[in-house]
């Protein structure tokens, strides 16, 4: 792996960290193909993956200085690697949990949202400064951002600057757990230690047939919950789990 993006594996827990500390953990050329490199073949032995910050910041964003020299054309496809690597980061297959603390903005939330879980510090500030800077988001924010928090609320953050604090983004669905100070890795491997005794093929269902149900139509979409709970209900796997709960030798639900 390149410095800029360094791995850890942790049994079955593959743990990513941003480490661009000195950039607040912007997200340059390089960074960004290695996250998408890495998404493409992650370990085999991973079930889960963990992603963090290096320093004070989970992820400043878009590193403005690589702007500068694009035209129309190779800014287009510069957005479309980003689309390209946050496509593989939401729908691998492997669960993954932000951890986050200091900055998650443009860029940062962008790739934040596109991750499964998010564990968030009392330092977090969300915001989408594209409208200030003179340019528009590009890493999948109309799409993954706006389904958390809706079109017209992410219209007004990028229209007026406004950050919001920690708190706010708990109550927004930007995070899903707001834990202490220097709390946020540790509670995420520990929620990535719970998601990795799932069954695998219910976490593949849950992370690639969800968001595309969501794009369905209601029909379409109760039709195709059904294939996956057929296809995941019969794997050998989950008659085993059955058992086990039938015969209360499986263990109690959040334990």
């Amino acid at each position: 792996m390149t410095g800029l993006l360094v791995q850890e594996l942790r049994g079955d827990i593959a743990v990513l960290r941003l480490n661009r500390p000195e950039k607040r953990n912007a997200i340059n050329d390089p960074l960004i193909v290695a996250i998408r490199d890495f998404f493409r073949a992650p370990p085999k032995e991973a079930k889960v993956v963990v992603i963090h910050g290096a320093g004070e910041h989970f992820c400043a964003g878009l590193d403005l200085s690589e702007l500068t020299t694009r035209s129309a054309p190779e800014t287009m496809r510069h957005s479309q690697l980003w689309h390209e690597a946050f496509h593989h980061v939401q729908l691998s297959g492997l669960p993954v949990v932000a951890a986050m603390h200091g900055a998650v903005i443009g860029g940062g939330l962008e790739l934040a949202s596109s991750t499964h879980v998010r564990v968030a510090e009392p330092s977090c500030f969300y915001a989408l400064p594209e409208g200030q800077r003179g340019i528009f988001v590009g890493g999948g924010a109309s799409v993954r951002v706006s389904r958390l928090i809706g079109a017209g609320r992410m219209a007004e953050m990028m229209l007026t600057g406004r950050a919001y604090d920690a708190d706010a983004g708990q109550t927004l669905g930007l995070s899903h757990y707001l834990v202490g100070k220097g709390e946020a890795l540790d509670k995420a491997l520990e929620l990535a230690a719970r998601i990795a005794k799932n069954a695998p093929m219910t976490n593949y269902a849950v992370l690639n047939a969800l968001p595309r149900i969501a794009d369905m139509p209601m029909a379409q979409g109760l039709f195709m919950e059904s294939v996956v709970t057929g296809l995941v209900q019969g794997t050998d796997e989950a008659q085993d789990r059955l058992r086990a709960f039938l015969e209360k030798r499986a263990g109690k639900v959040g334990v």
